[in-house]
Parts: structure tokens; C-alpha cells; sequence
């Protein structure tokens, strides 16, 4: 594993509006969550307020109440390094499958893997054996009762999009051999290949154990399923021929 740092961009279809708009929706929903909570939500005091009332919490959803919170979630973070990390993908792999899918296709992607991701969570609570989930309410609390927040499951499902539609598309990551730090260059398909394989390890391990590093793994699984399945549907196959000559001009020259 090791961090991304860019990609071979396919701009020349075009900017990716659609992608750096969420970008900003997402930042722009922190902040003023950090600073000004009783805008987004009238008498919060605080972010915690924030999250509490639009967060997506299991135990609810799965009653059919507050299903607003199954989109206001999406746009949500719990920290800066939460915020932080989930933009840095959505940027590097983000604005490709914009510029292949084009912007409404895009929108749809985005979306749908968020619903996925809740799916999958959902589900991976549901199907937690009753060892594991006594383990979750002693070691934190009632995962039923715990909000999630995040755009990590959406971002997911376009990471899914481009490990099936470009995978050859070189990324550019840092990763460390001991101390030493090394930028190396991977096939897409690679250094997404084991983000994915991370996620399901450690998605089974938690349902298993019951004990959560906070992270929502099955989520993760959910999103990027939704998104290597739905690619081939939304896909503008016009758009992929252009988008794959431009990537092999830059591989290759």
C-alpha cells in the first residue's frame, strides 16, 4: 500500500467540473460544520450535532426513518485527516471517470456506489455473528447506533469504475522501504488491486472480531462492487476509445 500522488489524467475530454465541484461541496460542508454548525443544522452547537443529525445511522435506516441521512452522510467527515484523505483520491482518480463517463453518467456512478457502500454496511452489521457483536458493544458502542459519515464509500465505487475501465493507467505513489521513502509508478490495476484486497481483509477481520478501527471496511467493498458494476452500463464507449488512445500516447511516447 502507499499513498497516490497523481495519475495520467484523460483532461483533454474535458475539466472535470462535476469532480472538483464535490470536492469543494465536501470542504465547504466541514468548514462550516467546524465553524458555524447552526447553519447546515439549526441549534447544533457543535460538528458532533452535525453528525448525529445527518449522519447515517444503521438502527434507523433500517427502520425506514431518517433515509435523508442515507445522502447527507456522503457529505460528512469526522476529522481532517478523514476529509483530507478521501479528497486526495477523489482528486487523482476522480476526474478521469468524469471525463469518460461525462458529468451526468458521473453523478449517477458517485451516488449509487455511496448506496451501495450503505448496503454493504448495513448487511455487514446484519450478518455480524452475535459473539462479534457483543464484542463491538463492549469494546466502543452499538454499531447499529453508530453514524457513519463519509464520501469513502462513493469514492470507492469510482475507484471500481477505473480499475475496470482504464487499468493501465499509471499512478504515481509514494511508499517507504524502511525509513526511506520511494515514489514509484504502478498500473492502476495494481495499486488498486490491493487497496481492494486491504479493504476485504480487514472488513472480515472486524466482522469476525467485532472490534471496529472506526473504519467502515465493508462499506469500502460495497462502493467499489457498485462501481465495477454499474461502469460498464454508464460507460460512453465513444469517450473510453478517446480517453484509452490518449492514456496509451502517454504511456508509450
Amino acid at each position: 500500500m502507499g499513498i497516490p500522488l497523481g495519475d495520467e489524467d484523460v483532461r483533454e475530454l474535458g475539466a472535470p467540473i462535476v469532480n472538483m465541484s464535490i470536492i469543494v461541496l465536501n470542504f465547504a460542508v466541514f468548514i462550516i460544520g467546524l465553524a458555524a454548525p447552526w447553519l447546515i443544522v439549526p441549534g447544533s452547537r457543535s460538528y458532533s450535532d452535525v453528525i448525529a443529525a445527518l449522519g447515517m445511522v444503521p438502527a434507523y435506516v433500517v427502520a425506514g426513518e431518517r433515509l435523508y441521512t442515507i445522502f447527507t452522510s456522503m457529505f460528512l467527515h469526522g476529522s481532517w485527516a478523514h476529509i483530507l484523505g478521501n479528497m486526495l483520491y477523489l482528486y487523482i482518480f476522480g476526474d478521469n471517470i468524469e471525463s469518460i463517463l461525462g458529468k451526468v453518467r458521473y453523478v449517477i456512478l458517485y451516488i449509487a456506489s455511496g448506496l451501495g457502500a450503505v448496503v454493504f454496511h448495513v448487511a455487514s452489521i446484519a450478518f455480524m455473528p452475535s459473539e462479534a457483536l457483543i464484542n463491538a458493544a463492549l469494546s466502543s458502542a452499538n454499531p447499529w447506533m453508530i453514524p457513519a459519515v463519509g464520501a469513502s464509500g462513493a469514492i470507492s465505487g469510482v475507484l471500481g469504475a477505473y480499475a475496470l475501465l482504464i487499468p493501465f493507467s499509471r499512478v504515481r505513489m509514494l511508499t517507504f522501504w524502511g525509513w526511506f521513502p520511494l515514489v514509484l509508478n504502478v498500473p492502476a490495476s495494481i495499486f488498486i488491486g490491493f487497496w481492494f484486497i486491504y479493504q476485504l481483509i480487514m472488513g472480515l477481520a472486524t466482522s469476525v472480531s467485532g472490534v471496529s478501527a472506526g473504519i467502515a471496511f465493508w462499506a469500502h467493498v460495497g462502493g467499489f462492487l457498485t462501481g465495477v458494476a454499474l461502469a460498464p452500463l454508464l460507460v460512453d464507449k465513444r469517450r473510453l476509445g478517446l480517453a484509452l488512445r490518449i492514456l496509451l500516447l502517454k504511456t508509450y511516447y
